[in-house]
Parts: structure tokens; C-alpha cells; sequence
């Protein structure tokens, strides 16, 4: 399918640069990595996208890593480029790693965020799932209702960081979660999966959140067989939202690997 997209056109005319393109994570949206795209386009075309049943794009009951590979290539083809960037965080930087299979010749360099190409067989959203049916169940129509209802039902056990309800709850409009709460919750084996891709010979980047656990010293060899070329950088004092909590950081990592 195609996919919802924004595509913003480079500030600056002085170079031809390929354009980039930027794949947000799971219950996000095209807005989340607003804050790379800001400074890329200074250079770059930028080409936002929500993935499937994910903000304004279509939903379907299929959530897997090579439909939204050809979810992707579709919507280069519908945007007008031929070869990009590709960006992605986390669920998305899985999108990204799959597109080199699907469309190969169209990603010319790969920044993997916070995410390595493995089965992780760890479920870690559970409770969330839990947390946006019990939102819906009761009829809460507004943000702030959410959010109480939300902090009373997922800080019971253990407090989950309250940047995470704020961050799901910029999908909650009127009432309604902007993604397919059912079909990620039934697919979400297929997210935390993953199926090799075959090597692809070409540059990639995998930036890693020093406290994050996505992203381990296990996964080196997995990352090897499949992205031959890749190379590593990690980012001091920052968790699985590295780009969030150290945007600096990271834009300067992601400048020196594309420039």
C-alpha cells in the first residue's frame, strides 16, 4: 500500500544530496523523529511516512516486516525517488533493514536506530496493550482522562516513565487511538520477529542507546552476516529513545556516516 507520507524539499540548492528517508517505531508516527528531520532537510528532501495502521495510513491485518518493506518501495515510487537514506527507529529501523531486501537498489546507505536485524522472543508491551483496550473499554474521550487512567493502570507493579504514556497518547484523538490497537496487538509476534534478509553490501550504520538492551554485543554476528558493511556508534548516558534524549548526538553521528 501506499503509505501516509510528508515529503519537505531541502532548504539549501547548493548540492544535489540524496533525499532521506525517515521510518518511525512502533505506536508512532510520522511526527516522531520531527527533530532529525528539522535539521536533515537543511540539506536533504525528507520523507516522513506512517506505517501501516499507524497515523493516517490505511490498516490491515497484516503487520509484518516485508509488507512494510513493499509498503515503503510503494511509497518511493509514489513520491518520486529512486534511491535514499534510510533512516528508521527501532520497528521502523526493522522496516528499513528489510526494504534493502525488498528494493535493494533503492536504499543507498541504512542508519539503524536503537534496533539490531533478530528475533527478540521478548515480549515488552503487554501491559501497554493492556493499558490503550482498558482506555478504550471505559469511553475516554479526552487526553487527560486517558492519562490518569492510564498512569492508576500501568504504574500498578512497577512505574513505567511517564515520557511513554505521553508519547502513546499523541495517537489518542477523540477517543480513538490514530493506530490499529487489535491488529499490532495479533501481529505482534511479527514485530518482535524477524526473518534474515540476504547480505547487502553497502554502507549501514547502527546507533545504540548505551542503556538500551536492543541493541547487545550477542547480536554482532547477526548484524555481520546481514549488513556485511555496517559499523557501530554508540551514544553515551541514552536509552532505547536515544534520538529523543540525545539528538545532538546522534545527528552528528548520522552527519558524519552520510555527508
Amino acid at each position: 500500500m501506499k503509505l501516509h507520507y510528508r515529503l519537505q524539499p531541502a532548504e539549501s540548492s547548493e548540492n544535489q544530496t540524496l533525499p532521506v528517508l525517515l521510518i518511525h517505531g512502533l505506536f508512532g508516527t510520522l511526527d516522531n523523529l520531527g527533530i532529525l528531520a528539522r535539521d536533515l532537510k537543511q540539506q536533504h528532501s525528507v520523507l516522513q511516512v506512517d506505517l501501516r495502521n499507524h497515523g493516517l495510513s490505511a490498516r490491515s491485518s497484516v503487520m509484518n516486516y516485508q509488507a512494510m518493506a513493499e509498503d515503503l518501495r510503494d511509497t518511493l515510487d509514489d513520491a518520486g525517488i529512486e534511491k535514499a537514506l534510510v533512516i528508521g527507529h527501532s520497528m521502523g529501523a526493522k522496516a528499513a533493514m528489510a526494504l534493502t531486501a525488498v528494493a535493494p537498489e533503492r536504499v543507498a546507505k541504512l542508519v539503524a536506530i536503537d534496533m539490531s536485524p533478530v528475533d527478540y522472543q521478548i515480549r515488552r508491551h503487554d501491559e501497554i496493550f493492556a493499558a490503550l483496550n482498558a482506555v478504550t473499554e471505559a469511553g475516554i474521550k479526552d487526553r487527560a482522562g486517558a492519562t490518569q487512567f492510564m498512569q492508576a493502570y500501568l504504574y500498578k507493579g512497577k512505574r513505567l516513565e511517564d515520557g511513554v504514556i505521553q508519547f502513546l497518547l499523541k495517537s489518542f484523538q477523540q477517543g480513538e487511538w490514530r493506530f490499529n490497537v487489535s491488529a499490532l496487538q495479533a501481529e505482534y509476534a511479527n514485530i518482535i520477529g524477524w526473518q534474515e534478509v540476504p547480505a547487502w553490501p553497502h554502507p549501514a550504520l547502527f546507533i545504540r542507546g548505551e542503556l538500551s538492551d536492543y541493541v547487545q554485543d550477542s547480536h554482532r554476528d547477526a548484524i555481520a552476516r546481514q549488513f556485511p558493511l555496517a559499523r557501530a556508534h554508540v551514544i553515551a548516558g541514552s536509552g532505547h529513545w536515544v534520538h529523543a534524549e540525545k539528538p545532538d548526538a546522534v545527528l552528528r553521528a548520522i552527519h558524519r556516516f552520510i555527508d
